[in-house]
C-alpha cells in the first residue's frame, strides 16, 4: 500500500502534482532554477507546483502536453520524482543535466548522451540487484542523437558513471575510503566512461522497473582528467545546448508516437 502523507489526497506527497497536472513527456533537470529556462521553450508554460526540490512547469510542445520537473541532486530524489510523475501519467523522461568529463577528448561545453550508467550509487540497489544493467531506452538515445545532429552540436555517446559523493570524485584522498574510490575511478576510465554524474543510474533502473522510457543528455562542465594532466580545461556553465537537445528529442518522439497511433 502506498503511503498517504499528502494533505491533498489528489496530489503526490513530494512533487505535489496529480493526474492531469503533467504531460506524458517530462524533462528532468536537477537544479530547480533550471526549470524556468527549460519551460521557456514550451508554449504557454504554467508553474504547477513548487515543493521541496521539485519544481514543475507544464506547457505544450507541438500541441502535446509536456512538463519540466526538477529532481534535486542524486538518485534518491530523482527516483522519488519519477515514481510520482509516473503515477500522474508521465511515461517518457529526458534528464537534462550536467556532468564532469572523464575521457581526455570530452571537453567542457561538449554534450554526452548516455547509453548506460555505472551503478556506483545506492538508490538503484534498492530496486534491482547490482548485476542488472542501468541502460537508457534505445528510442530516446536515437532521438537525442538525432536532435544533437540536427542542431549541429558536438555530442559523445556512451556510458557514464554515477556516484553519490561529489567530493569523493574530486578529492578521494580526503576520504577514509579514498583508496577504493581512486581504484574504481581508474577502472571506469580504462573502461571508457565518458562522464561522471549523479542521477542517470537511478533513473534508468527505476524506468526499467516502471516500464517507462528514460534518456539522458548532459552538458560537460569541465574535465578533471584534463586538469590533472595540464591540458586546456574549459569550464562551461551554460546549459542551453543540452536543453535544446532535450526539447528537440521530445519533438521527434511526439512525431514518432503520433505516427504509431
Amino acid at each position: 500500500m502506498l503511503p498517504r502523507y499528502s494533505i491533498d489526497p489528489g496530489k503526490q506527497y513530494h512533487i505535489q502534482c496529480g493526474p492531469g497536472d503533467v504531460g506524458r513527456y517530462v524533462l528532468l533537470p536537477g537544479d530547480p532554477k533550471r526549470c524556468a529556462l527549460i519551460a521557456a521553450y514550451l508554449d504557454d508554460p504554467v508553474l504547477v507546483a513548487d515543493s521541496r526540490e521539485f519544481v514543475t512547469y507544464t506547457g505544450t510542445l507541438d500541441g502535446e502536453k509536456v512538463s519540466v520537473t526538477s529532481t534535486g541532486i542524486g538518485g534518491p530524489s530523482a527516483a522519488i520524482a519519477m515514481e510520482e510523475l509516473v503515477r500522474c501519467g508521465a511515461d517518457t523522461f529526458v534528464r537534462v543535466g550536467t556532468a564532469g568529463g572523464m575521457q581526455e577528448y570530452v571537453k567542457g561545453g561538449d554534450l554526452v548522451i548516455a547509453t548506460g550508467a555505472v551503478r556506483m550509487e545506492g538508490t538503484s540497489k534498492e530496486y534491482a540487484p547490482i548485476e542488472y544493467p542501468a541502460v537508457a531506452h534505445p528510442g530516446l538515445v536515437q532521438a537525442l542523437c538525432a536532435a544533437a545532429d540536427k542542431l549541429s552540436l558536438k555530442a559523445h555517446v556512451g556510458v557514464v558513471q554515477c556516484k553519490d559523493a561529489f567530493y569523493g570524485q574530486h578529492t578521494p584522498e580526503d576520504l577514509p575510503n579514498g583508496q577504493d574510490l581512486a581504484r574504481k575511478w581508474d577502472a571506469w576510465l580504462r573502461l571508457g566512461c565518458l562522464a561522471s554524474e549523479m542521477e542517470s543510474a537511478a533513473l534508468f533502473i527505476v524506468g526499467s522497473y516502471l516500464d517507462v522510457r528514460v534518456g539522458t543528455v548532459l552538458l560537460v562542465m569541465a574535465n578533471q582528467e584534463r586538469e590533472k594532466k595540464g591540458i586546456d580545461n574549459p569550464v562551461v556553465h551554460e546549459t542551453d545546448a543540452a536543453i535544446q537537445t532535450g526539447i528537440e528529442a521530445i519533438r521527434l518522439l511526439i512525431a514518432q508516437d503520433r505516427e504509431e497511433q
